[in-house]
């Protein structure tokens, strides 16, 4: 794995809330930590209401966990727009995070509770 790269289990229960609504509540998440940057926390699809989630076409790619997927999310009011990404197939090293959900902060709120 890259050096700077570590996860683990994150302590705790973890929630994701969007437009007022619990998007999910997991005490199986995975804190993904990368360098300087704040740590990521990674959700599995299970914990999450994935019927509010739509796919979209963006793309990202990561050359330390591989190519990423993005989600919108449909609230009662509005659609915010590539709120989450994923990595379905990442870099042997990130393995762990394979199919598992994070969200960006600002566009949905995530905390642990």
């Amino acid at each position: 794995m890259a050096d700077h790269i570590k996860i683990r289990k994150a302590q705790g229960t973890w929630v994701v809330r969007a437009g007022g609504a619990v998007l999910g509540e997991s005490t199986n998440a995975l804190e993904l930590s990368e360098g300087d940057l704040a740590p990521v926390i990674y959700f599995p699809r299970s914990d999450i209401a994935m019927a509010l989630l739509d796919a979209s076409d963006t793309t990202s790619h990561c050359p330390h966990k591989g190519d990423a997927s993005y989600f919108s999310i449909q609230t009662k009011s509005t659609v915010i727009e590539d709120a989450a990404w994923s990595y379905d197939d990442p870099k042997e090293d990130v393995a762990r995070i394979k199919g598992l959900l994070a969200f960006f902060p600002g566009k949905v709120t995530v905390e642990q509770v």
